[in-house]
């Protein structure tokens, strides 16, 4: 019995100190001065870029190729939906470009770009 809670011991303070990684890719966000809070009643949909041109859409590993069905899949769940991109500052900017090309390709409109704040 003592070695069963002291597993669930363990296993709690790795998750509470995120030494288990979590889901996704890990990206370093660029910093603006301008950056804002975005506040939206749409659904989002979060692309991440990260570096060597890896793409995901909430999560799931996606080609360039299938990133337009994919996002247009998860715009046909929801009449209004913002996309969010968060890319990491080491992320090549034709990534980038090529990305925000697919989404307008889609067909919609409300995309942000994630930045962090620069102090």
């Amino acid at each position: 019995m003592i070695d069963v809670m002291m597993f669930l011991l363990v296993f709690f303070v790795l998750v509470s100190v995120n030494v288990i990684p979590a889901l996704g890719i890990k990206t370093q966000q660029p910093s603006s001065t301008q950056a804002q809070t975005l506040i939206t009643p749409d659904k989002q949909v979060m692309v991440t870029l990260g570096r060597e041109g890896l793409i995901q859409v909430d999560g799931q590993e996606v080609a360039l190729e299938r990133l337009v069905s994919t996002i247009q899949s998860k715009a046909a769940q929801k009449e209004n939906i913002a996309v969010v991109v968060n890319s990491d500052k080491g992320a090549e900017v034709q990534t980038l470009v090529d990305v925000m090309d697919a989404i307008k390709a889609a067909g919609l409109g409300k995309v942000a770009l994630a930045a962090r704040n620069r102090t």
